[in-house]
């Protein structure tokens, strides 16, 4: 598959940042496909309470917590967190409850906690709202760097996208700006419809699956993406919304319901170098729409079949159909 114009990361991750992190925790049963997901940039902590972030909203049919602060300020003060609809606000609380036991938030009086989310009701009992305290605590103890679980995992466990099973994805590209020699990379979280397109060509579920195509419950996508470019918290408002672009490369049809955020924040440290100014930009927005479109396609390409509530079943992908269809256009 074409990787654009920009050469890997070592992982091909959003890990390839430096300093960035990342853990799961998974929920599995019967009638549950559920977990949480957290991007931990190591920066963060008492030498540094806030990193450059921006944001951007393709639609806002969703519950993402810490926005508007986020936004007001374009900082963020926490690991981002990702879940299921209905455990947002759990996860929100149980995300404070381990940061106020640190050393460093001894006497904070206010901590804006980011979590995002997307519905996984399809493939879990939502209603449940099993994701809390423990499995807040397992995803931040668990986060490391290096390769990222992808798929069927964390927050991405019950999700669905393109008629297929859906989840995790990550990629991340190398990149200068102005002079400075860079690192991109996206995370998503995928529970869209839509027609899915790998490198332009159609692959319908209707026609690859067998069974039939799943339409999700709730439609969105969450896409965090991090970088060590000098840049501040108005301009990754702009890469924000070049990450929220490349959906529509994946074939995304930005249904009405659905919640579709974009947050992007920088571990540059802005007491070291200039902010880049912004006719330097244009290589770091491509390379955001090329990391965050192959982290689209690998949340499905990485996804495995899953059974939830009432038998309700998404599948995954058959990969090996995939490369035919590539083969035959001629992209591979």
């Amino acid at each position: 598959m074409p990787t654009g114009a920009f050469e890997r990361g070592a992982e091909n991750a959003i890990t390839d940042v430096p300093g960035v992190r990342v853990g799961h925790s998974t929920v599995r049963s019967a009638d549950l496909n559920t977990g949480v997901t957290a991007i931990v940039p190591d920066v963060l902590g008492a030498s540094r309470r806030r990193l450059p972030a921006g944001l951007a909203v393709g639609n806002g049919y969703g519950k993402l917590v810490g926005v508007t602060q986020l936004r007001e300020l374009g900082a963020i003060e926490t690991p981002v967190l990702l879940t299921s609809t209905l455990s947002v606000f759990r996860v929100a609380d149980a995300l404070l409850t381990q940061l106020l036991a640190a050393p460093e938030h001894e006497h904070t009086t206010t901590l804006n906690p980011v979590v995002g989310e997307t519905n996984d009701g399809y493939l879990s009992d939502i209603r449940r709202r099993a994701v809390g305290d423990t499995e807040v605590a397992e995803a931040l103890r668990s986060a490391s760097s290096g390769p990222v679980a992808e798929g069927a995992v964390g927050a991405g466990a019950g999700t669905v996208a393109l008629g297929f099973k859906g989840g995790i994805g990550t990629a991340s590209r190398l990149v200068t700006v102005g002079d400075t020699a860079c690192t991109v990379g996206a995370l998503v979280q995928t529970n869209f419809s839509g027609l899915l397109r790998i490198a332009g060509v159609p692959m319908p579920a209707a026609e690859m699956l067998a069974a039939d195509p799943v339409e999700p419950i709730g439609n969105s996508c969450m896409i965090v993406v991090a970088t060590d470019a000098p840049v501040d918290g108005r301009q990754l408002g702009r890469v924000a919304n070049r990450a929220v672009f490349a959906m529509r490369g994946v074939g995304a049809d930005y249904a009405q319901g659905s919640g579709d955020y974009a947050i992007a924040f920088t571990v540059h440290d802005p007491s070291e170098e200039a902010v880049a100014p912004d006719d330097e930009l244009s290589p770091l927005f491509a390379a955001t729409m090329d990391a965050v479109e192959e982290a689209l396609i690998n949340s499905v390409l990485r996804a495995e079949t899953r059974t939830g509530p009432e038998a309700r079943t998404a599948h995954q992908i058959p990969v090996d159909a995939v490369r035919e269809r590539l083969v035959r256009a001629g992209v591979i």
